[in-house]
């Protein structure tokens, strides 16, 4: 079950290649490239704002959210007074406050990949299935891959701290005098650093905490995905109840 589990995004992925391949033209190929790349442009900061709307969602405070102007930031500071132009990432919630709410900072971590669950992995199955209309599935793969695999994208940022989040509150449990912020990051190559740099003091506990916060991570990309696989089944479950001859819709 584990391997199937751990099977699934690659398998899911060259069922659809295989298919856009049997039909490949140039103009196929163009439109797959185009709606993947519009797909990640409008992609990206949905995404950003869904981190901000998930931690005031849980009651928490936004005032700042990076945004890279090459995804349309300064337009969207017009309506979202705290989207800030310019980020050293593609986007970061840099200034938020959970009211110390590992719940709330989870559901800000989390909100955007529902669209993994609802939206991207169905659109990838669905590109993987026999078709006769080439084009269409063309641009659906394109449409699918950024949303689809946002988890597996992200597994060094968002995912990486959902697990520190989880791995350190359960630590603090165990030591009450455990700092709970030494492990949570957004960026794990950076926290990396910055922990085991010469004079910071890293310890091999850190690097078992951080360690075990990547594995949890990975764990819950995976299942994150496994998710989406379940709603497309059941989707694909319930048309073919209604389909079925004497079946009322």
């Amino acid at each position: 079950m584990l391997l199937r589990l751990a099977r699934l995004p690659f398998d899911d992925y060259l069922a659809a290649l295989s298919v856009m391949l049997d039909h490949l033209t140039p103009g196929r190929a163009l439109a797959f490239a185009l709606s993947a790349v519009a797909t990640w442009w409008l992609y990206v900061p949905l995404h950003e704002l869904a981190h901000a709307y998930g931690c005031l969602l849980g009651g928490g405070t936004v005032t700042k959210l990076e945004i890279d102007g090459i995804y349309g930031a300064a337009l969207l500071q017009r309506v979202f007074p705290f989207v800030s132009v310019g980020s050293e990432y593609a986007g970061r919630l840099s200034g938020f406050d959970t009211g110390g709410s590992d719940a709330t900072y989870l559901l800000a971590d989390f909100l955007p990949f529902v669209a993994t669950i609802a939206v991207g992995v169905p659109l990838l199955r669905a590109a993987g299935r026999p078709t006769r209309r080439p084009l269409a599935q063309a641009v659906m793969f394109g449409v699918a891959l950024p949303i689809a695999f946002a988890p597996f994208i992200s597994l060094i940022g968002d995912y990486y701290e959902m697990g520190s989040i989880l791995v350190s509150r359960a630590v603090a449990a165990l030591d009450p005098g455990f700092a709970v912020a030494r492990w949570r990051a957004d960026d794990l190559p950076k926290l990396v650093g910055e922990t085991f740099a010469a004079g910071a003091g890293g310890t091999l506990g850190d690097a078992l905490g951080i360690g075990a916060a990547f594995l949890l991570g990975c764990a819950l990309a995976w299942l994150t995905y496994a998710a989406g696989v379940a709603l497309s089944e059941a989707g694909s479950a319930w048309r073919a109840r209604g389909a079925a001859p004497g079946v009322a819709r």
